[in-house]
Protein backbone atom coordinates (compact mmCIF):
# COMPACT_ATOMS: atom_id res chain seq x y z
CA UNK A 1 0.00 0.00 0.00
CA UNK A 2 1.36 3.23 -1.10
CA UNK A 3 1.55 5.88 1.95
CA UNK A 4 -0.15 8.89 2.35
CA UNK A 5 1.63 12.00 2.98
CA UNK A 6 -0.34 15.70 3.16
CA UNK A 7 0.49 16.40 -0.25
CA UNK A 8 -1.35 13.30 -1.10
CA UNK A 9 -4.86 13.96 -0.40
CA UNK A 10 -7.49 14.33 -2.76
CA UNK A 11 -8.74 17.08 -0.48
CA UNK A 12 -8.43 18.69 2.54
CA UNK A 13 -12.56 18.26 3.10
CA UNK A 14 -12.82 17.44 6.63
CA UNK A 15 -14.67 14.17 5.77
CA UNK A 16 -12.12 13.36 2.77
CA UNK A 17 -9.50 13.08 5.81
CA UNK A 18 -10.66 11.00 8.11
CA UNK A 19 -11.38 8.65 4.70
CA UNK A 20 -8.06 8.73 3.14
CA UNK A 21 -6.86 8.00 7.31
CA UNK A 22 -9.01 5.90 8.51
CA UNK A 23 -12.11 5.41 6.38
CA UNK A 24 -11.18 1.71 4.90
CA UNK A 25 -12.60 -1.40 6.21
CA UNK A 26 -9.60 -2.72 7.39
CA UNK A 27 -8.31 -0.13 9.23
CA UNK A 28 -11.64 0.61 11.04
CA UNK A 29 -11.82 -3.09 12.03
CA UNK A 30 -7.92 -3.14 13.34
CA UNK A 31 -9.03 0.06 15.62
CA UNK A 32 -12.36 -1.68 16.35
CA UNK A 33 -9.97 -5.07 17.57
CA UNK A 34 -8.02 -3.07 19.83
CA UNK A 35 -10.67 -1.32 21.59
CA UNK A 36 -13.35 -3.88 22.19
CA UNK A 37 -11.48 -7.84 22.73
CA UNK A 38 -8.17 -5.97 23.11
CA UNK A 39 -5.78 -7.30 20.49
CA UNK A 40 -2.63 -6.75 20.04
CA UNK A 41 -0.38 -8.78 17.93
CA UNK A 42 -0.93 -9.23 14.43
CA UNK A 43 -1.56 -13.11 15.08
CA UNK A 44 -4.22 -11.74 16.88
CA UNK A 45 -5.20 -9.37 14.31
CA UNK A 46 -5.30 -11.96 11.60
CA UNK A 47 -7.36 -14.49 13.52
CA UNK A 48 -10.48 -12.21 13.04
CA UNK A 49 -13.92 -13.28 11.58
CA UNK A 50 -13.60 -11.36 8.62
CA UNK A 51 -9.65 -13.09 7.28
CA UNK A 52 -8.03 -9.81 6.51
CA UNK A 53 -5.05 -11.13 3.62
CA UNK A 54 -1.86 -11.39 5.79
CA UNK A 55 0.39 -8.35 3.39
CA UNK A 56 -3.28 -6.46 3.47
CA UNK A 57 -2.97 -6.49 7.54
CA UNK A 58 1.17 -5.89 7.86
CA UNK A 59 0.25 -3.07 5.01
CA UNK A 60 -2.42 -1.42 6.98
CA UNK A 61 -0.99 -1.43 10.69
CA UNK A 62 2.73 -0.19 8.86
CA UNK A 63 0.20 2.61 6.99
CA UNK A 64 -1.96 3.64 10.77
CA UNK A 65 1.56 3.70 12.60
CA UNK A 66 2.89 5.96 10.07
CA UNK A 67 -0.58 8.08 10.17
CA UNK A 68 -0.27 7.79 14.36
CA UNK A 69 -3.13 6.01 15.03
CA UNK A 70 -0.94 3.11 16.28
CA UNK A 71 2.12 2.32 17.90
CA UNK A 72 4.45 -0.42 18.03
CA UNK A 73 6.46 -1.51 20.62
CA UNK A 74 8.16 -4.77 21.49
CA UNK A 75 6.41 -7.60 23.69
CA UNK A 76 8.15 -7.51 26.70
CA UNK A 77 7.46 -11.40 26.66
CA UNK A 78 8.44 -12.52 23.10
CA UNK A 79 10.80 -10.29 21.07
CA UNK A 80 9.92 -11.72 18.38
CA UNK A 81 6.35 -10.22 18.76
CA UNK A 82 5.03 -6.47 18.40
CA UNK A 83 2.21 -5.08 20.25
CA UNK A 84 0.20 -2.26 18.91
CA UNK A 85 -1.35 0.31 20.62
CA UNK A 86 -3.28 2.90 19.79
CA UNK A 87 -1.91 6.33 20.58
CA UNK A 88 -3.90 9.51 21.58
CA UNK A 89 -4.49 10.17 18.00
CA UNK A 90 -6.56 6.85 17.50
CA UNK A 91 -7.73 6.95 21.36
CA UNK A 92 -9.87 10.18 19.59
CA UNK A 93 -11.59 7.59 16.81
CA UNK A 94 -13.85 5.72 19.90
CA UNK A 95 -16.36 8.19 19.60
CA UNK A 96 -16.71 7.91 16.15
CA UNK A 97 -16.53 3.61 16.66
CA UNK A 98 -18.89 3.76 19.12
CA UNK A 99 -21.50 5.88 16.52
CA UNK A 100 -20.78 3.19 14.20
CA UNK A 101 -21.99 0.39 17.20
CA UNK A 102 -25.22 2.28 17.75
CA UNK A 103 -25.79 3.00 13.83
CA UNK A 104 -25.76 -0.72 13.17
CA UNK A 105 -27.42 -1.59 16.34
CA UNK A 106 -30.18 0.24 14.43
CA UNK A 107 -29.96 -0.86 11.10
CA UNK A 108 -28.30 -4.47 11.39
CA UNK A 109 -30.78 -7.02 12.79
CA UNK A 110 -27.93 -9.74 13.16
CA UNK A 111 -25.50 -7.16 15.04
CA UNK A 112 -23.44 -8.85 17.43
CA UNK A 113 -24.24 -5.70 20.02
CA UNK A 114 -27.61 -5.96 19.73
CA UNK A 115 -27.52 -8.06 22.51
CA UNK A 116 -25.42 -5.49 24.64
CA UNK A 117 -28.78 -3.80 25.02
CA UNK A 118 -27.31 -2.47 28.39
CA UNK A 119 -23.96 -0.88 26.30
CA UNK A 120 -26.15 0.25 23.65
CA UNK A 121 -28.10 2.23 26.31
CA UNK A 122 -25.33 3.92 27.74
CA UNK A 123 -23.58 4.61 24.92
CA UNK A 124 -27.03 6.57 23.27
CA UNK A 125 -28.07 8.25 26.65
CA UNK A 126 -24.21 9.87 27.19
CA UNK A 127 -22.03 9.30 24.26
CA UNK A 128 -18.76 12.32 25.67
CA UNK A 129 -18.63 10.33 29.21
CA UNK A 130 -19.05 6.60 27.73
CA UNK A 131 -16.32 7.61 24.89
CA UNK A 132 -13.64 9.17 27.89
CA UNK A 133 -14.16 5.89 29.53
CA UNK A 134 -13.50 3.81 26.91
CA UNK A 135 -10.43 5.86 25.69
CA UNK A 136 -9.14 5.60 29.57
CA UNK A 137 -9.80 2.32 30.04
CA UNK A 138 -8.00 1.14 26.53
CA UNK A 139 -5.29 3.52 27.45
CA UNK A 140 -4.88 1.47 30.43
CA UNK A 141 -4.42 -1.59 28.37
CA UNK A 142 -7.93 -2.73 28.44
CA UNK A 143 -11.11 -3.39 26.27
CA UNK A 144 -14.81 -3.28 26.57
CA UNK A 145 -15.10 -6.77 26.07
CA UNK A 146 -12.09 -8.89 27.98
CA UNK A 147 -14.18 -12.25 27.74
CA UNK A 148 -14.67 -12.00 24.32
CA UNK A 149 -12.32 -14.13 22.22
CA UNK A 150 -12.17 -14.59 18.68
Amino acid sequence: MKTTSKEDFRSHCAVNYGVEIFGDRWSLLIIRDIVFVGKKTYGEFLKSEEKIATNVLASRLAFLEEQGILSRTPSPDDGRKDYYTLTEKGLDLIPIVLNIVLWSARYDAKSYVRPQKDFVKRISRNPVQVSEEVKALVRSGGCIFPNVKE
